[in-house]
């Protein structure tokens, strides 16, 4: 009997060996990261021992924000992978509260000092107040021998002197108390800041008939990761081409740093400067009023927390639907251009709740409120793996958290609906939330530049310099710095939704040349015939070329359109103008000489019923 017992023991012994999950930490490296316009893919590395049997392998200090719907495992070696989960692992956020309890706690400290010094200050203040009270060389003391009255003189000006500088002292004490509160303060809210504390665990499930050595991929997609494009023009003069830098600004907060990784930077997930305004249909009729404004060519603002109005500094400011993007400065502070139609901006905030504010206005003010969402909370947009193909030329590292540049190797590939530059070089980004500057490509552009103007609306004459051949760049829409002839003259937007063949770039206004729009006195009258009116309207748009070289310039200004059966424009004059019909924009097209004046006339007659009056410039 002892003899069958033996072996089913042992054999039982064996099987529950083999099967019991054993689990193993498994240190893994971020080898690539794909950023998009907003969100990024981490593809991380590792090895591992597996022994036989079932293993639970935990890949431990992954970012917190993994959308689990996204996370793709590969593996090579003899083994099979069950299953794979997402845990979360607060172990981090847990050091992160006791440090914030401590800070906490210094604070609390410096306040009860700040407390006991003030309270000194009103103790002394009393006593200044009773010495002032109690002097001597008045009132019922006249009397007072001269010996005793120098005493009690001199014995005032002590213990007033005493208060005073001891009050001085104090003041001094709890100055220096309230920037140190200010300092353990600021880094209270950097700590409360930044993404959610704690980690992700990645948890694979995988059984090997024999111990064997494995190699992972892990690939997931976080968000609080961005990139967004700007630009620079340069141009020496309308007889040169123009140079073109290209630059894309970097940022995430996801929970982990990327260190020594390779970057690549998709287009995927598309989620007044020297802009030139354009034209509206001037219409007449009945309870019609032209303003005559232009639309919006950019916008400005400070963004501000809801609850005590502090400025908040590194704040995500998007034009909704685009790739036009800034951050807003140390005060809270941003300006963005604007492409045509009517916009909305997004603001983000690590800690803050996301908003949306339709732009109304030249000025559009955020205050955001502090979120308090849970993780599970969150919603996380996923991507299509089979976007995150391709590479993308030399690009120069800079900025704020990239304490050295360097250059990196750059290729790009054209996709069906994106196109993504994969730079080569091992990168670092931080998460910091701080913006790093990568230099994508310099280009030089032929180009044709033509002037044009509406003095109608402006006083300034634009320079717009027309690109062909634009689309090998794989530009995105964003704002761009204009530097003409060595100067610096403002900002403009590169509008790819707006783009055609070829893409019209506006370098901002050009102050030799000077154009002034006048109404002519003597046809402002209104005729009054039978029952009805003729209003007549002529101006005089005087150019002046201060330029020692000859321009082309382009004028447009414009008559009336009637909505209105009642409501005629009977004659128009404009010589050497060219007329739209649709929109009663007249455009003249000019080759101004150097150093040269010219004078454009432009003349309309309108009728209508004496009953019913209009609105006429």
């Amino acid at each position: 009997m002892k003899k069958i017992i033996l072996p089913l023991i042992i054999a039982f012994s064996f099987s529950a060996g083999y099967s019991q999950e054993k689990n193993i930490n498994v240190q893994s490296k971020i080898e690539q990261v794909t950023v998009f316009l907003s969100g990024a893919q981490i593809e991380r590395h590792a090895e591992a021992a597996i022994p036989a049997g079932t293993s639970r392998l935990v890949f431990t200090g992954l970012s917190p924000e993994i959308d689990p719907q996204t996370i793709q495992v590969k593996g090579q070696g003899t083994f099979t992978i069950l299953a794979v989960n997402r845990e979360s692992n607060f172990l981090k956020e847990q050091e992160v509260n006791t440090q914030l309890k401590q800070l906490e706690e210094q604070r609390s400290d410096i306040n009860d000092k700040i407390t006991s010094a003030q309270n000194q200050i009103a103790i002394l203040k009393a006593q200044e107040e009773m010495l002032g009270k109690n002097q001597v060389v008045s009132g019922n003391n006249t009397g007072l021998e001269l010996e005793k009255l120098k005493q009690a003189l001199n014995y005032y000006q002590l213990k007033m002197t005493e208060v005073k500088n001891e009050q001085m002292s104090v003041q001094k004490r709890i100055s220096k108390l309230q920037e140190e509160q200010a300092k353990l303060q600021k880094q209270i809210n950097d700590i409360k800041g930044k993404s959610l504390t704690n980690t992700s665990d990645i948890v694979v499930k995988v059984s090997a008939e024999k111990a064997v050595k494995g190699t992972f991929t892990l690939t997931y997609l976080v968000k609080n990761a961005s990139w967004y494009p700007t630009y620079e023009l340069r141009a020496q003069s309308t007889s040169q081409p123009i140079n073109l830098i290209y630059k894309a600004n970097v940022s995430q907060q996801s929970g982990e740093d990327w260190n020594n990784v390779k970057l690549a930077l998709s287009s995927g997930d598309p989620a007044v400067g020297g802009n030139r305004p354009e034209l509206q249909p001037y219409y007449i009729g009945y309870n019609i009023i032209n303003t005559g404004k232009a639309n919006l060519t950019a916008v400005s603002g400070r963004v501000t927390a809801k609850n005590d109005g502090s400025p908040l500094p590194g704040v995500s400011v998007k034009v909704k639907g685009t790739s036009i993007a800034t951050v807003t400065d140390v005060s809270g502070n941003y300006s963005l251009q604007l492409p045509g139609g009517q916009q909305t901006l997004e603001f983000a905030y690590i800690g803050y709740l996301p908003q949306e504010i339709p732009v109304r206005s030249a000025v559009m003010n955020a205050a955001l409120q502090e979120s308090t969402q849970s993780l599970d909370e969150v919603v996380v947009v996923g991507y299509d793996t089979q976007k995150l193909q391709g590479k993308a030329s030399g690009v120069m590292i800079r900025g704020n958290a990239a304490p050295q540049a360097q250059s990196v190797a750059v290729e790009a590939q054209q996709q069906q609906t994106n196109f993504q530059f994969a730079i080569k070089a091992p990168y670092t980004i931080k998460n910091d939330g701080k913006q790093y500057s990568v230099d994508v490509g310099r280009f030089e552009l032929p180009a044709s530049y033509q002037y044009s103007a509406i003095a109608k609306l402006s006083s300034a004459v634009y320079l717009q310099a027309k690109a062909a051949d634009f689309d090998r760049l794989n530009l995105l829409s964003g704002e761009a710095n204009i530097f003409f002839e060595g100067t610096f003259l403002g900002k403009t937007l590169i509008d790819m939704q707006q783009a055609a063949d070829t893409l019209n770039i506006s370098l901002g206004t050009d102050k030799s040349i000077v154009i002034e729009r006048k109404q002519e006195k003597e046809f402002q009258e209104k005729q009054f015939i039978g029952s009805s009116v003729r209003a007549v309207r002529e101006f005089v748009i005087t150019i002046q070329n201060r330029k020692s070289e000859p321009v082309n310039l382009i004028v447009e200004d414009q008559i009336p359109v009637s909505t209105s059966g009642e409501v005629v424009v009977e004659k128009q004059e404009f010589p050497e103008g060219k007329l739209d019909e649709k929109t009663g924009k007249v455009t003249w097209v000019l080759n101004m000489p150097a150093n040269g004046q010219k004078q454009l006339h432009l003349k309309y007659q309108v009728k209508y019923p004496k009953n019913k009056p209009i609105t006429l410039e």
